[in-house]
């Protein structure tokens, strides 16, 4: 049926501009799949389909098929009339699980859907919409349930590197040229508060993170008096970063870390088997609990792992590592360089 031979119903309420560059996008990706309703044969103004007609218009269509065409010719004038109103007035009514439409929109990797009006990146958020707010307080328009493994944590991909030549802090990053990191890991051995902005604006150190050799996880405290609730969170915050990190090309190393024995339940999750591995003896060395803390740690970080190398930062204090290489790293110095690293064959 010609295009031309279509007519609008010249009173129909409902303003359809804007989405009429939304949908002939979608016509011109998935055909057109609707169908367009007119009164009848012998008068064909538009039921239902405004839009449909419009946005084919718009794409130089002169014929719509008749396969999509159909009548109403059924129905009474007033029947047609209250039809109308219906059928534009109950898609108002439908809502949307925003978080869910917001996952499916993710899974689709081969499509641009902000083509069809869907831009969950804009800051502009319309009235009702405090759930995605709160999405983006917690990351999860970054990385939700749906890119986490079977265990709850989002899986890190394993590394295989022989170590970068020093590890710098992440309170240094931002001051260190691009070029002096090349053959530097950076760290997160340092106090908590230095790097939290890490997760609240993760976007806005990508460009600061890329040009390090590798970066290893944010080494959220897991001190012994918190809650195992509480403990779990930091984890799964440092494995979320580092997911998130590897997502946009940096080598990521994981950082070990754990309490009491009940936080073994959670805090290995996320880390591969046979990798390359972090971890620290920073504030332990001193202390017969704290060391005895640390070796139970790292004794069941070897068996559950089997790591292939452990970038060890801080002062060795006698854990046998077996056959695995260790490379480490003497804390302190200037301006968070740390020293030389020193290779250490185990076994």
């Amino acid at each position: 049926m010609k295009i031309a031979d279509i007519m609008p119903y010249e009173r129909n309420a409902r303003h359809n501009e804007r989405a009429i560059p939304k949908v002939a996008e979608s016509i011109k990706e998935f055909g057109l799949r609707g169908t367009i309703g007119l009164e009848s044969p012998e008068n064909p103004v538009i039921v239902f389909g405004h839009t449909r007609v419009a946005a084919c218009k718009s794409l130089g269509w002169d014929e719509i098929p008749d396969s999509k065409i159909e009548y109403c010719d059924d129905l009474t004038p007033e029947q047609i009339k209250a039809f109308r109103i219906a059928d534009n007035k109950t898609g108002d009514i439908a809502t949307y699980n925003k978080s869910m439409l917001r996952e499916e929109v993710r899974s689709l990797k081969d499509f641009d859907m902000t083509r069809f009006g869907l831009d969950f990146k804009s800051k502009k958020l319309d009235y009702g919409a405090e759930r995605l707010k709160t999405d983006r307080a917690y990351n999860l328009d970054l990385i939700n349930r749906s890119d986490c493994a079977r265990d709850g944590f989002p899986p890190l991909p394993p590394v295989e590197m022989e170590g970068p030549s020093d590890l710098q802090g992440f309170n240094y990053a931002k001051t260190t040229k691009a070029a002096d990191k090349a053959d530097l890991g950076c760290h997160f051995f340092i106090d908590d508060y230095q790097f939290e902005r890490l997760w609240q604006r993760p976007g806005a150190y990508l460009d600061v993170l890329k040009p390090y050799k590798c970066v290893l996880t944010p080494d959220f405290s897991l001190y012994m008096d918190m809650p195992d609730a509480m403990q779990q969170w930091n984890r799964y915050r440092s494995a979320a970063l580092g997911w998130y990190w590897a997502q946009h090309g940096i080598t990521v190393v994981p950082t070990l870390s754990w309490a009491q024995p009940s936080s073994y339940r959670f805090c290995f999750k996320g880390v591969p088997k046979h990798s390359t591995v972090a971890t620290s003896t920073v504030g332990v060395a001193r202390d017969r609990d704290a060391q005895k803390v640390w070796h139970d740690g790292m004794r069941e970080a070897m068996k559950r792992l089997e790591p292939s190398r452990v970038l060890l930062y801080g002062k060795n204090i006698g854990f046998d590592f077996g056959g695995c290489e260790v490379v480490e790293y003497k804390g302190g110095g200037f301006r968070g360089w740390q020293g030389r690293q020193q290779r250490v064959e185990r076994g």
